[in-house]
């Protein structure tokens, strides 16, 4: 008989030492650089927490809420802008040390960033089997990184609160059809307003149930607040929420809004009707176009890619849009970093690098920002040539191009190790 071939021997270019070495080399790294990226941020002192807690405490001793007013270098005056029932949220804090309240409020924040990255990351690891605890970790490191977060921080801002009741309620409620599915984004708009425009998205997606028990929520919040301080929710929700100069002024660069963008074309103290009718003309593009998609995206079951659409919409339409409240970047380079892990056939190796490409170039952009390296002064801000167009603009420019460029996945279940082993396994 002849002598059967021999297999030539295995050969392995696993190194584990190697690789565990790469691996802390590289949390290391990043964990210098956060203290670097984070010194120019420590300049903001917790001014919007300041502003919080010494509006609440103007209201304890019985001056209206919202007469409250802070000096300020670039904007002028600053106010509590807010809907009442945030300040019945603050309320408690007031009764605080203010140290005490910053520690709660940083310390929240960060517990906030490691549970909403573990919820969009963990997914992608399974998915392509991706080192778990590794990952994680870089993934924090770098949402701890971006501007969006180092403004939330140093601001003293509550916005990871708005994300935490986002994310579980779009991500899990539900899809899952729970109860309460809906109270999340209920609780984020009373709160805030802004995410009002998640439920548009609920309705837009025939998810009447949650729809209607994410407006119920907000409207039962807004009247508790109503109930306890019946004048300032009037005065609010007749006259100071309409007023954009309480906000701050439009026309600077910290206003990443489309609103903003044209701002810095005209002279704020001088409103120009052709400029609102541009602005509500290009408002109402975006909404349409980016909640299409989203509607498209939650029908082909990429739920993150809806609410991440949703978000970005939300950030382009709204009047003031400040850099600390556009974390709807950082699901999008999840979305695309799984679709650029997901393109590996030969015929797919040029979408790979686009998608790719535009994941890195997003974090570049969103680590470096466009407020916490630059001086833009006091005096108004002004587009005088393309250069400044895109300076001025990047996190505008950024959301239009992901609202666009952004893949929709189609929904498939996660290959793991021992399913792919269970695979290679099974008689052909």
């Amino acid at each position: 008989m002849p002598a059967e071939p021999v297999a030539p021997p295995a050969v392995s270019d696993d190194d584990p030492g190697g690789r565990t070495v790469r691996r802390l080399v590289a949390v290391v790294a990043l964990l210098a650089v956060l203290p670097a990226l984070y010194l120019p941020g420590l300049n903001h002192k917790f001014l919007d927490l300041k502003i919080y807690m010494s509006a609440v405490d103007w209201w304890r001793v019985g001056h209206p809420l919202y007469d409250y007013a802070q000096p300020d270098r670039v904007q002028g005056e600053l106010y509590f802008t807010y809907p009442p029932f945030s300040a019945l949220l603050l309320w408690p804090f007031g009764l605080l040390k203010l140290s005490a309240t910053v520690t709660i409020f940083t310390v929240l924040t960060v517990l906030a960033v490691v549970v909403t990255t573990r919820w969009l990351v963990t997914p992608v690891i399974a998915r392509h089997n991706l080192p778990r605890t590794f990952t994680l970790i870089v993934a924090v490191l770098l949402v701890l990184a971006v501007e969006s977060t180092r403004e939330t921080i140093t601001f003293g801002q509550i916005n990871m609160l708005l994300v935490v009741l986002i994310l579980a309620d779009l991500l899990f409620a539900v899809p899952q059809a729970r109860r309460w599915a809906g109270v999340g984004v209920g609780l984020a708009t009373a709160l805030k307003l802004f995410p009002g425009i998640f439920i548009v998205y609920l309705l837009a997606t025939r998810r009447w149930r949650a729809a209607a028990v994410a407006s119920a929520t907000a409207a039962a919040a807004t009247l508790l607040a109503a109930a306890i301080a019946p004048e300032d929710s009037w005065r609010f929700w007749t006259r100071e929420l309409w007023d954009n100069d309480r906000v701050g002024r439009t026309d600077y660069v910290g206003n990443q809004s489309l609103f903003g963008l044209l701002s810095r074309f005209t002279a704020p103290e001088k409103p120009d009707h052709l400029l609102w009718l541009l602005w509500l003309l290009m408002i109402a593009v975006v909404a349409v176009y980016g909640i299409r998609r989203a509607v498209r995206a939650a029908r082909a079951g990429d739920l993150l890619a809806g609410l991440t659409l949703t978000g970005l919409v939300g950030a382009l339409v709204s009047p003031i849009t400040w850099t600390h409240h556009i974390y709807w970047f950082v699901p999008a380079v999840v979305l695309l970093a799984d679709a650029a892990l997901s393109a590996n056939r030969p015929d797919e190796l040029r979408r790979r690098r686009w998608l790719a490409g535009l994941a890195l170039g997003t974090v570049a952009l969103i680590i470096y920002g466009v407020v916490t390296f630059q001086d833009w002064g006091t005096a108004p801000v002004r587009t005088h040539d393309p250069v400044d167009f895109v300076l001025q603009n990047t996190y505008v420019l950024l959301s239009l191009l992901l609202l666009v460029a952004l893949p929709i996945r189609v929904a498939r279940p996660i290959r793991t190790v021992e399913k792919s082993r269970q695979m290679d396994t099974t008689p052909q």
